[in-house]
């Protein structure tokens, strides 16, 4: 049940929440988006290891550039990893990714209880449009 909040005290706490969702998501987003990274390069690599290139110069160019991403992808998930897990047999978390997966579903437990699931919802929502609108925004700066 919803402790009774005064209009001031509900919205100090939801912007309180907020931040704590975001600042724990984004956390823990570190580290497994690398996963899901890995993944879609994966499928990215079978796709491009495919492809046709008619020109010998260029077939070998073709070539480094996707050995290069190859080797992206193996540091990428190497470092995944070593972010999540203790050991290289992947069974045992590393401490600071229990923590995080914790904490975000006390967070979100604390968001339901306190403002309402549908609050929850909204808080996530915001979130996740944020964060694309970060990706789409995003410049690279020379």
């Amino acid at each position: 049940m919803a402790p009774s909040l005064k209009v001031a005290e509900r919205n100090l706490i939801r912007r309180y929440l907020i931040w704590c969702y975001k600042t724990t998501k984004e956390d823990l987003d570190r580290i497994d988006r690398k996963f899901t990274q890995v993944k879609v390069d994966d499928y990215i690599l079978r796709n491009i290891s495919k492809a046709n290139n008619t020109n010998k110069n260029s077939r070998e160019g073709y070539g480094q550039l996707v050995e290069e991403f190859k080797q992206y992808m193996l540091k990428k998930e190497k470092d995944a990893i070593q972010s999540k897990f203790l050991d290289e047999q992947k069974t045992e978390l590393q401490p600071r990714y229990v923590y995080l997966k914790n904490r975000l579903s006390a967070v979100e437990k604390a968001i339901s209880v306190f403002l309402g699931r549908k609050e929850l919802n909204q808080i996530i929502l915001l979130y996740e449009g944020e964060m694309t609108r970060r990706i789409i925004e995003a410049r690279e700066h020379t």
